[in-house]
């Protein structure tokens, strides 16, 4: 297994993705002809199974974008099913602790550093790329922590030092509604939070990443340093094209 993500983080380059919460393999096939890196196929905040994450990841064949899946919860099962279904990467939420972190890890790595079963699947090629897969996947599957509570923030030093963990992504909404603010996401106490994320990911040599959701986001948020930045999703890039053409012909 080699993942053009995984090369490209340890390279620190700056990489440039979207959530692909619409469930379309259509879409995806769509967006794939665009310069992205990184897709995340979401499990967490979509009606989406594995069977179509399955599917998303087979359009993907052939493209140097990388597929990655946001699943719901810190779950062996549902970590090894992904995996197996040919991800490249899991985004986990709500990562509080070093503790959530490491189970987090043990779930995507094969013994001796955790315990993902092996299996003949779409990962290895069914089999035809066993012996490749087993002894490079733990080097090549990139773990996304999400960062997004006062806690998870207390604790993120302890979290980044768990060796496995490749980036803190900071999810914005999340830590704003957690902050008690609502959806004030350009309230100072969200910067602050995402600029100590920033630091603390510099620090340790991880890489900081977060969800913008405009233009003047996607500006402020390279500026701040992340490097791992989401053009917000394929749904809300399909309302802007929309928007953006009906206000052309007068329907604003």
């Amino acid at each position: 297994m080699e993942s053009v993500l995984a090369r490209k983080l340890r390279a620190r380059e700056t990489v440039i993705g979207t959530w692909i919460s619409s469930g379309s393999p259509t879409l995806v096939d769509v967006l794939r002809n665009l310069r992205f890196d990184w897709f995340v196929l979401d499990m967490e905040h979509s009606p989406i199974g594995v069977e179509t994450v399955a599917a998303m990841i087979q359009v993907l064949n052939g493209s140097e974008i990388t597929p990655l899946v946001r699943v719901g919860e810190i779950d062996q099962a549902l970590f090894k099913n992904v995996l197996d279904s040919g991800a490249h990467g899991l985004v986990v939420p709500l990562v509080n602790t070093a503790e959530d972190a490491e189970r987090a890890v043990r779930f995507c790595k094969y013994p001796p550093r955790g315990v993902r079963g092996v299996a003949a699947v779409k990962a290895s090629a069914y089999g035809f790329s066993m012996a490749e897969y087993i002894r490079t996947a733990n080097d090549q599957v990139t773990l996304i922590v999400q960062i997004e509570t006062p806690e998870a923030l207390q604790n993120l030093g302890e979290i980044l030092a768990v060796e496995g963990v490749d980036v803190a992504f900071v999810g914005p909404s999340d830590m704003t509604m957690t902050l008690g603010l609502m959806d004030d996401r350009g309230n100072p106490r969200v910067l602050e939070a995402m600029s100590s994320v920033v630091k603390a990911c510099e620090a340790a040599g991880k890489t900081a990443g977060t969800m913008a959701t405009s233009t003047e986001e996607i500006r402020r948020d390279l500026d701040m340093g992340f490097r791992f930045v989401s053009l917000a999703s394929d749904v809300k890039q399909l309302i802007e094209g929309a928007r953006s053409m009906l206000a052309e012909a007068g329907r604003t």
